[in-house]
């Protein structure tokens, strides 16, 4: 399968690996939330069957930001932006 994805000016391209089954490694997706209860929504749905890598918390650059696998394996990392 092949997608592009048109961001502005710039085009996203993907394409399927050439593997026995998904892997989602090597990359996160990032979630920008508007504010820290959207943020706890949003983690607590992809960390249901996933894994948190980084539980969310304050950070130097966030006062909201964490990192989950959800169930398929894929990375995201959440945070709130002031």
């Amino acid at each position: 399968m092949h997608t592009t994805l048109r961001i502005g000016d710039a085009n996203l391209m993907a394409s399927d690996g050439c593997s026995d089954g998904p892997n989602f490694k090597g990359f996160s997706l990032s979630l920008t939330a508007a504010n820290e209860a959207d943020a706890g929504r949003k983690f607590a749905a992809l960390a249901e069957g996933g894994e948190v890598q980084m539980p969310l918390g304050k950070t130097f650059w966030s006062p909201c930001f964490g990192m989950v696998s959800d169930r398929f394996g894929v990375g995201w990392m959440i945070s709130v932006m002031h």
